[in-house]
């Protein structure tokens, strides 16, 4: 038995019969497979066994765009690691160009314009420890397709002081609603549907039982 499990250590550390051959990378839009690579760094011809794949899951996670990551390895050499890069909801802009920011409120990249129908987030301090970015970002990726597509800004704040800033719809003005909190989504939504149609420039929901258009 003993030299039994000593051949089996043997063949997994000592020999090159399991060695770590090749790293693939799969589930990049945005990134690069070579970033992802280089963020990595795993040691090709390390024994399988020995590669610390919790170390490079964190190393490749430190990646801006990187919302999570899953390292698999194979008999065959190969180290799969699978990225899921972070999807923009909004943006924010900055003196040094405009950022784009999930639904967790991370800012992970920048770029000298945002992508075309995504809102701006105006709020003063922006990240995922922030009360006030966490509420507005609910509000905006819980609103009905219907809306969402409308807005073009949202504005907060504290967490319940949110604002839609919408298009221009049939006017020749812009339109604001005034949401609130996070409370009560649905049917903030179903209030303001019939709202809409009807003309105005501020729209208020926060509380629905009470709508009003200014």
């Amino acid at each position: 038995m003993l030299t039994l499990a000593g051949a089996l250590a043997w063949v997994l550390l000592g020999s090159s019969l399991f060695d770590s051959r090749s790293v693939q990378v799969v589930g990049t839009r945005e990134l690069s497979a070579d970033v992802v690579r280089a963020a990595a760094a795993v040691r090709l011809g390390t024994p399988m066994a020995r590669l610390d794949t919790r170390a490079i899951e964190t190393r490749v996670a430190a990646v801006p765009r990187v919302a999570s990551v899953q390292v698999r390895c194979s008999l065959d050499g190969t180290v799969r690691i699978e990225v899921t890069e972070r999807t923009p909801v909004a943006l924010v802009r900055r003196s040094n160009g405009v950022h784009l920011v999930d639904a967790t409120g991370t800012d992970y990249a920048a770029m000298p314009v945002g992508p075309p129908g995504l809102p701006e987030l105006r709020a003063a301090r922006v990240g995922p420890r922030d009360a006030t970015t966490v509420a507005a970002l609910t509000v905006l990726t819980e609103l009905p397709e219907w809306l969402r597509v409308q807005v073009r800004s949202i504005t907060a704040k504290s967490p319940a002081d949110v604002v839609l800033g919408l298009d221009k719809g049939r006017g020749s003005g812009t339109r604001e609603v005034r949401w609130g909190g996070v409370e009560e989504g649905d049917r903030k939504g179903a209030v303001l549907g019939p709202l809409l149609t009807q003309p105005g420039k501020v729209y208020d929901v926060s509380s629905p039982d009470l709508p009003t258009i200014a």
